[in-house]
């Protein structure tokens, strides 16, 4: 069976106010082309459909567009929701589309039952695991503390379970919504920490074929069964040296998987440029950047005026403009911003306290913050539901 593994398609989502949905659109086009050429069996997309749990009116139509074109080809589609959807709105009417051949799987009590779809080689089966928001669904699942490990881990036994009542040789494919150790995150994720840890190990998926992840925004392969596809189109700086991709798979009879990066369209390139104004400004080597979306870094010493102004005249794309001057890390002259750059929230706590009492938290206070950080994070993503 022939898979395409895509996610993260953020519709509605901006880059630096520079609206996207043309972008996105071109993309859903382009993913249309590639079942037809490439005669894909089966669909997969493994969360985040939308940017925000309330999309805008025209991502919505983008969606349903996506839809119809998908259903049109009568190749089977299956989704699931991540953390920027509300599972709600993405699954209402699930039932019904399911008829047209588009599944969607955002219900976290249905974990273990799968789409299943044959092939000559017999039936496989497609397990959709939601995004799962630990505070929310560990009574569901039965665990005695919430964390991504735990329910993760408690859905894949509801899933072997399952498998293990089906005919032999069933293959399996698991599409999930999280952060698993090895990935590369970059900064367009939004964060899913709990208790300290926002990653699950790779090995909570033994037992399945293949298992097409969503969350992370870069492709990669963690291991030959597991890998993330990531987003379509760069949606951060941070993503510039992406190579945007789709994993094209092939599930052999015997559950063997091959896999293909099949290229996306690309907007506009990025670039991140680094240097003094005048640098930037007449250095040849960048030349090859002035038809880009720039992020220029400059290490002025003193601020240099109409510093955005200048830029664009070379660079008309620039969208981000920082400041760094070049002075020694971690001097009286370092930015608030760059002191912080890199620490969680809770770390920035934790050197509060540090600043203000002269020690750090003790073990028992590193539990409170711990659990404040999830209780904020929990509340979050309630308020996200029940809008």
């Amino acid at each position: 069976m022939r898979l395409l593994h895509t996610s993260d398609w953020h519709l509605g989502r901006a880059f630096h106010r520079v609206n996207l949905l043309g972008a996105q659109a071109e993309f859903i086009g382009h993913l249309v082309s590639v079942v037809r050429e490439h005669a894909v069996d089966a669909v997969v997309v493994s969360g985040d459909v939308y940017d925000r749990a309330v999309p805008p009116l025209a991502a919505v139509e983008l969606f349903d567009d996506a839809l119809h074109r998908l259903a049109d080809l009568g190749v089977p589609t299956v989704m699931i929701s991540g953390n920027h959807d509300s599972a709600r709105r993405l699954g209402v009417g699930a039932g019904l589309i399911e008829r047209a051949g588009i599944h969607l799987r955002t219900d976290a009590a249905a974990a273990g039952t799968p789409v299943v779809l044959p092939d000559a080689h017999g039936d496989v089966a497609f397990y959709g695991l939601p995004y799962l928001e630990p505070a929310l669904v560990k009574d569901e699942f039965g665990v005695e503390k919430a964390g991504h490990e735990a329910v993760l881990g408690a859905a894949m036994d509801r899933v072997r379970a399952d498998l293990a009542t089906r005919a032999r040789g069933t293959r399996s494919v698991v599409l999930a919504h999280a952060f698993v150790a090895g990935g590369q995150a970059s900064d367009s994720e939004r964060d899913i920490t709990v208790g300290g840890v926002a990653a699950v190990p790779a090995g909570v998926f033994d037992g399945v074929d293949y298992v097409a992840l969503g969350h992370l925004h870069g492709c990669q392969t963690l291991t030959g069964r597991v890998r993330y596809s990531g987003s379509p189109l760069a949606y951060s700086f941070s993503e510039a040296d992406h190579r945007k991709s789709m994993w094209l798979i092939d599930l052999g009879a015997d559950g063997s998987v091959s896999a293909e990066r099949l290229d996306c369209p690309v907007p506009r390139p990025l670039a991140r440029i680094r240097g003094t104004l005048e640098d930037l400004l007449a250095d040849p080597a960048l030349s090859g950047h002035e038809d880009a979306w720039v992020e220029a870094t400059l290490t002025d010493p003193v601020r240099p005026a109409d510093p955005m102004a200048r830029l664009t005249e070379r660079f008309p794309h620039t969208l981000s403009l920082v400041f760094a001057p070049e002075r020694a890390p971690g001097g009286p002259g370092a930015s608030y911003a760059r002191r912080l750059a890199g620490r969680s929230d809770q770390q920035v706590a934790q050197d509060f306290v540090a600043h203000v009492r002269g020690a750090g938290p003790d073990d028992r206070e590193l539990d409170v913050l711990r659990e404040a950080f999830d209780a904020v994070r929990a509340d979050d993503v309630v308020r996200e539901v029940a809008r």
